[in-house]
């Protein structure tokens, strides 16, 4: 009933909202987001079948990986936040993965990462998106296992993990007898993390990401 009422938006996450867990109110004694909500059920339900709209909805992918992380203790605010991904999906219902009919050997990928955006653990956030011609067949937005602790650190690990998405991307399109335009092309848009993988003499304070580094150079050549 309040999907039917409710009044469209064209962001699917408030970007002036942090959303934090229930730890990370407690380490600072924040006392409005203590209180849960009585029937975590509803927020799980729903943020179940966001995951599953998300399959063919590239658009709300960070915004449902955001609001996963909060499945064993939602508060209210996190619900909130649901409902406003649910507005955004009514505002452009008919949105989604395109498919060209156009055949195409040529690969492109875009990554990037969002440095510490975490408040509760500051882990980086990294993406990435692979095309093959006209049509985006991949895509994610995952929070990293470790801490960055540097933004061109974080870049790299993106790049790394995107070009073994690309490998075996080649792999698959080959064991299939698709012909792929290569090199594959690879997006980045920070400048100190291009300069590092193109030059393992860089700067000595990179010794801690050369593995990423190298492998990238690697798979380049």
């Amino acid at each position: 009933m309040w999907l039917g009422g409710a009044r469209p938006i064209i962001f699917p996450l408030d970007q002036d909202v942090k959303l934090t867990s229930v730890e990370y109110d407690k380490l600072f004694g924040i006392q409005e987001n203590d209180h849960k909500l009585e029937d975590t059920r509803v927020y799980q339900r729903l943020i179940g079948k966001l995951l599953y709209l998300a399959i063919i909805r590239p658009d709300i992918s960070f915004a449902v990986q955001t609001l996963s992380q909060f499945m064993n203790a939602p508060n209210p605010s996190h619900y909130e936040a649901t409902l406003r991904v649910v507005k955004y999906v009514k505002n452009i219902p008919g949105k989604g993965r395109l498919m060209s009919s156009k055949q195409s050997g040529k690969v492109m990928a875009f990554c990037d990462a969002d440095w510490a955006s975490c408040p509760v653990t500051r882990k980086s956030v990294i993406s990435y998106c692979i095309k093959l011609g006209d049509s985006m067949i991949f895509w994610k937005s995952k929070k990293q296992s470790t801490i960055s602790r540097s933004s061109a650190e974080a870049e790299c690990s993106s790049m790394a993990t995107t070009v073994a998405e690309l490998v075996w991307l080649h792999g698959l399109l080959e064991e299939v007898s698709m012909k792929v335009d290569l090199p594959m092309e690879l997006y980045c848009d920070n400048k100190a993390a291009l300069q590092i993988a193109s030059n393992p003499m860089y700067h000595e304070r990179t010794k801690h990401i050369e593995i990423d580094c190298h492998f990238i150079r690697e798979k380049f050549k």
